[in-house]
């Protein structure tokens, strides 16, 4: 490569900004006008490969992050497809019964209106059992609030000779009632004898008040400390009189509560609700 095609360096145009200081006036006058053009476009090209280096890394980085999106959003799907598969996460209690041989069609519409795909999106685990249901959609506000109080409809369904046989809560049907006050105004229910216990009390109209009941059942979560890191143990004694330790993937007590709940749904569903985790005294 001869010297004509190399681009000059910065010590080439320091020598001919001083040659130009050496020329006649009337020579000197349009060869700097020149040489300035020549410095703005040298500038202009510098700017321009800045932004396009610039540009070429942000759009890497951004492709990288739209693919790990991508990616979790494959995985949330899969986990949300797997769930109405196993578990029958299918609203108003239609494809439950096993064997199932093929899958039911879904399109976006019932992308956007799920709460179980909502609910894997923001990182919260799925129930193993179905929540109860209102007005064909899943529930899992009633199943995973607090104790406050739900204004629903509902009858008690009953047999020929008064007792009750279930109960129909904002149209679900797979109510139990598992006790009942003698003036039959008042029962404690339960969603197909899984999750929380709540006192259904009639009104008029077909309309009643749904009261979620405390936790009857206390149990223990140890924290230990070693070097510098903490683990958590839910303590749950067994039948048989032994005691399971059971380890819990969490380093903040919030987090640790979470998946002692998650543990309870998935190995006794039927306490689900019904138990209070304290901290151990050590």
């Amino acid at each position: 490569m001869s010297k004509l095609d190399q681009a000059l360096d910065a010590d080439d145009l320091m020598i001919l900004a001083e040659r130009i200081e050496q020329l006649a006036a009337d020579d000197a006058e349009w060869v700097a006008r020149l040489f300035q053009e020549l410095l703005r476009a040298r500038a202009h090209e510098g700017e321009l490969l800045a932004g396009q280096a610039s540009g070429g890394q942000q759009q890497e980085g951004g492709e990288r992050e739209f693919d790990e999106q991508l990616a979790q959003v494959a995985l949330d799907t899969a986990e949300w497809l797997r769930t109405l598969w196993e578990v029958g996460y299918m609203g108003a209690g239609n494809f439950r019964s096993q064997p199932r041989s093929a899958f039911p069609a879904i399109d976006l519409e019932d992308v956007r209106k799920s709460s179980l795909f909502a609910r894997i999106r923001q990182g919260k685990h799925a129930l193993p059992f179905p929540p109860p249901t209102r007005q064909g959609l899943p529930w899992h506000e009633l199943v995973e609030g607090g104790t406050g109080t739900q204004l629903v409809s509902a009858e008690i369904v009953r047999d020929e000779v008064g007792l009750p046989m279930g109960a129909i809560i904002e149209g679900c049907s797979e109510w139990q009632v598992l006790e009942e006050g003698t003036a039959k105004q008042e029962c404690v229910v339960q969603h197909q004898g899984k999750g929380p216990r709540f006192r259904l009390r009639l009104l008029a109209a077909e309309s009643a008040e749904l009261h979620r009941e405390p936790p009857s059942l206390t149990r223990e979560i140890h924290l230990q400390g070693r070097g510098g890191f903490n683990s958590y143990t839910l303590e749950w004694p067994l039948e048989n009189g032994h005691t399971q330790f059971v380890a819990l993937r969490a380093a903040t007590w919030e987090r640790a509560q979470s998946e002692a709940e998650h543990w309870l749904a998935i190995t006794h569903p039927e306490l689900y609700g019904q138990v209070r985790f304290v901290a151990a005294e050590n």
